[in-house]
């Protein structure tokens, strides 16, 4: 039985396993095939394997020194399916994210930068650059801190993410279809790219308040939704796509900005992605946007605080019309293992 050098990280509201991109086959069948195997996809439960038979803790991310000039480390996000033997790089994953510069450090790929260090890290899934800046103390990276991040038990140390590039990275516009809104099947939505393809609807124009734990219901709606909006997007057929998504969106009622439920692609999020959150808060920014006149928005240059399933998630998004001028988050992230996963043998 051969090993694969491995590191389990929690990144954000997220669990995946990290890999140097060396320690991994370079051609991407073989790669995508080791990793369902160590995942143990396919199967609802992956008993067989380190995924946690749930999309968030399906994932992988795999990090490289960086040919750019521009960036330390290159990243790559891998979506990987729980019941379906499916690998996509259809999408960034802002929560991984998190954890790649922390891991850059742990192994040898950036050096720690005294107390704090920062790492810019090219996203590979879509080009754009994130740059993570977290503690370092004493030239390692240190876990523990005071930052909550609600769907997280306890704190952890804060890492602030900033993103350059996120406008229109995967659909090539910030608003895809060329428009403020668009009708998709008698429901009016609000297509959006800042670092994620998300379709925003209004929660009560598919019969449900927004503040449901289960939407379980609405899946072959947002399905439909989702196929259509794909292709004026100009995504194609995203029938196996894990994008766009599509976030239901209803007036706040914790104090936030607005209330969200997003699904991944059909099974409803516990809370928001990272870049979804991000595309949703920059919608909404949009005069005439889906839920634009449902938000109760804080003043200039304050958090927006996006409401979700298990609490909410704070974002900066700066707008110049309709170009963004920045885009910023805090995440925690912490490692779970460190160590080497041994895939099954059998396809």
């Amino acid at each position: 039985m051969t090993g694969v050098r491995c590191m389990l990280m929690r990144g954000g509201t997220s669990k995946g396993a990290y890999f140097l991109a060396a320690d991994l086959p370079s051609d991407p069948a073989e790669r995508d095939g080791l990793l369902l195997r160590a995942m143990g996809s396919p199967d609802p439960r992956q008993i067989d394997g380190i995924g946690g038979a749930h999309p968030l803790t399906s994932k992988a991310a795999i990090v490289a020194p960086s040919a750019d000039a521009a960036a330390d480390v290159d990243y790559l996000f891998l979506q990987l399916g729980v019941e379906e033997p499916t690998v996509s790089d259809r999408q960034n994953c802002g929560n991984l994210l998190a954890g790649v510069g922390p891991f850059a450090v742990e192994r040898g790929l950036v050096p720690a930068g005294g107390d704090r260090t920062v790492v810019r890290i090219r996203m590979l899934n879509t080009g754009s650059v994130a740059t993570a800046a977290f503690p370092t103390p004493g030239g390692a990276v240190d876990y523990d801190g005071g930052t909550a991040v609600s769907g997280v038990p306890g704190t952890a140390a804060r890492i602030d993410l900033d993103f350059a590039g996120t406008e229109g990275s995967t659909c090539g516009a910030l608003l895809p279809t060329g428009r403020v809104r668009d009708v998709i099947d008698g429901v009016e939505v609000t297509c959006v790219d800042n670092g994620m393809p998300v379709v925003v609807a209004a929660a009560s124009d598919l019969g449900a308040t927004g503040y449901e734990t289960d939407l379980s219901h609405l899946r072959d709606r947002v399905q439909s939704l989702r196929l259509r909006a794909g292709g004026l997007m100009g995504l194609g057929d995203v029938s196996a796509a894990s994008v766009p998504k599509t976030t239901l969106v209803a007036p706040p009622r914790d104090g936030g900005m607005i209330c969200t439920r997003t699904f991944i692609p059909l099974r409803m999020h516990t809370s928001i992605g990272v870049l979804g959150a991000v595309s949703v808060a920059t919608a909404l920014l949009i005069d005439g946007a889906v839920g634009h006149d449902l938000a109760e928005f804080p003043p200039p240059g304050a958090p927006m605080s996006v409401e979700h399933p298990t609490g909410r998630l704070d974002v900066v998004v700066e707008l110049d019309g309709t170009a963004v001028r920045r885009s910023s988050i805090v995440r925690t992230a912490r490692k779970l293992f460190d160590g080497t996963v041994f895939p099954r043998s059998w396809p």
